[in-house]
């Protein structure tokens, strides 16, 4: 038999203030050098699982806690959080809630440094990190202007520079562009050969499946099912769906045009050359009144200013943002994508008027929207949902985005989105993907002209992810423009009208989605 590294027996865990326990008598070992993915829906325990092996329970996590749990020998309740730094390395599923520094470069050697490791061996490991990475583009840069997925490639640095025996990663994907999750499977894989114990809590099904020895499935705070690799893969498409997963396989939607060599063409089948306005004009014929974006001009450079702000025009050549003309269909969901770091964030708190600087204005039924106007008609649910979490309850938090309080239209949001039962608890207290459909709720609830989505199905299981694709649709129906930033081909597919591609801050392509899966 190979050695038990982690040995998780009879344990039951209720997190202090619940009133429902959330792991049951649950039993788990996991041999050394042993690759094992946790899936399953959202809430269903997998995160409390590498909670308890990083010791973060019971030592941050409070709560009530059966059963006992050992890694590498060491009780988890008599290890101090120190003693386990050197041995266990954890991604969350929000890199920023792990960062310690202000700069990529101090993040990626800080946990060396933190457990005193002679200078000479911490240069050396971190040019080993970003050599095997590929970080070069990143050294030297503030970690707050990076993109989420950026931050995920720091965070899996740093976990990486401290070589640890065991590796945790929590939805490690829930960020990334498909590019990025090519170079995270990469990096698995270097982890593997090296015979690092890997457990990974995820959603996202298809970069994982011929690189996991085993696969766990949760339920309520229960192991369900279990499964080799190998016997996993070969699951069918109809028997993944059943078990409310997302599927094995994804098409080639998000991958970028630079990549796949593929022409990029509007949605009348057009090929592009000037993509600014013969995309989006093309596009827009085929509904009438459309929103239009002019003079969107936006740089992370600030320069210094001492009577008035910098106005940005197009002619600077350090713009993050370039989006001279844009007409937008109405009444359509509008999936954004492209690639980390390419600016589609930046676009969307350009749009609702977050970035004061930017000076750009928004055109709906003849009517224009500056400034501060444009966040009257926009509601922008963020990629970090936790700054937009701000009452005690989950029912006060959808009836705090309404106009007129209205108690019976807030239960039918959140029974839509699955998260009824929950409309009493704090939002805080709630596991990822439930807080990211509180936030689509208070959106929801808000009911703008103008909705704007930042990744909000990140976390989120292939059922929930459903539910946020019909939402978003009926959104449209209702009479909403919805732009959603995504990763996920399946969400693009659910719900979609259009895709519209951004690239170097500039958009690239605007195409109807109907011709772009025939």
């Amino acid at each position: 038999m190979k050695d038990r590294i982690i040995e998780i027996k009879q344990v039951s865990f209720r997190y202090k203030g619940s009133e429902m326990g959330l792991l049951k008598d649950m039993s788990l070992n996991v041999c050394r050098g042993e690759t094992l993915l946790l899936t399953g829906a959202s809430g269903s325990g997998k995160t409390t699982i590498l909670r308890l092996i990083n010791g973060l329970i019971p030592h941050y996590y409070q709560g009530e806690l059966e059963g006992s749990v050992t890694v590498t020998g060491r009780d988890i309740r008599n290890t101090e959080l120190y003693e386990l730094a050197g041995v266990v390395g954890t991604v969350f599923q929000n890199p920023r809630s792990q960062f310690f520094s202000v700069d990529t470069d101090g993040e990626i050697v800080f946990g060396p440094e933190n457990i005193g490791l002679d200078p000479e061996k911490i240069r050396q490991r971190k040019d080993a990190v970003v050599r095997e990475m590929h970080l070069e583009k990143l050294l030297g840069r503030s970690l707050f202007e990076l993109s989420g997925g950026e931050k995920q490639r720091i965070a899996c640095a740093s976990v990486s520079a401290l070589l640890p025996d065991i590796i945790l990663l929590d939805e490690p994907s829930s960020n990334l562009d498909q590019h990025a999750i090519g170079n995270l499977r990469q990096e698995i894989i270097r982890w593997k050969e090296q015979g690092k114990t890997i457990l990974i809590s995820e959603h996202r099904l298809w970069y994982l499946k011929d690189l996991v020895d085993r696969v766990i499935y949760m339920e309520k705070g229960r192991i369900c099912r279990e499964w080799s690799g190998v016997d996993f893969s070969s699951l069918d498409r109809e028997n993944i769906r059943k078990l409310k997963l997302r599927p094995l396989s994804v098409p080639e939607l998000l991958a970028s045009d630079r990549e796949t060599g593929a022409d990029i063409r509007c949605a009348g089948g057009t090929e592009v050359s000037d993509t600014r306005s013969a995309c989006t004009s093309e596009v827009v014929r085929e509904k009438s009144n459309g929103i239009v974006l002019r003079d969107f001009y936006y740089s992370y450079h600030r320069r210094p200013y001492l009577f008035r702000k910098r106005q940005f025009k197009k002619e600077d050549t350090d713009l993050s943002l370039r989006i001279p003309y844009l007409a937008l269909p109405k009444n359509s969901v509008i999936g954004v994508i492209g690639e980390n770091g390419t600016g589609k964030s930046t676009f969307l708190k350009c749009v609702c008027g977050l970035e004061k600087d930017c000076r750009g204005s928004v055109e709906i039924d003849g009517k224009a929207y500056r400034g501060k106007e444009r966040l009257g008609i926009c509601y922008m649910v963020m990629q970090d949902v936790n700054h937009q979490l701000f009452t005690d309850s989950v029912e006060d938090e959808v009836l705090l985005s309404m106009k007129e309080e209205d108690r019976e239209r807030c239960r039918e949001i959140l029974e839509t989105l699955g998260i009824l039962e929950y409309k009493d608890k704090h939002p805080m207290a709630l596991s990822g993907g439930q807080k990211q459909r509180v936030a689509i709720a208070s959106a929801v609830a808000a009911d703008a002209k103008l909705m704007l989505f930042d990744e909000p199905t990140s976390g989120l299981d292939f059922c929930h992810m459903e539910k946020v694709g019909e939402l978003l649709k009926k959104l449209a129906e209702a009479g909403n423009t919805v732009l959603v930033v995504t990763h996920d081909p399946e969400l693009v597919e659910l719900c979609c009208d259009y895709v519209m591609r951004i690239e170097d801050g500039e958009v690239t392509a605007m195409q109807n989605t109907g011709n772009l899966f025939r």
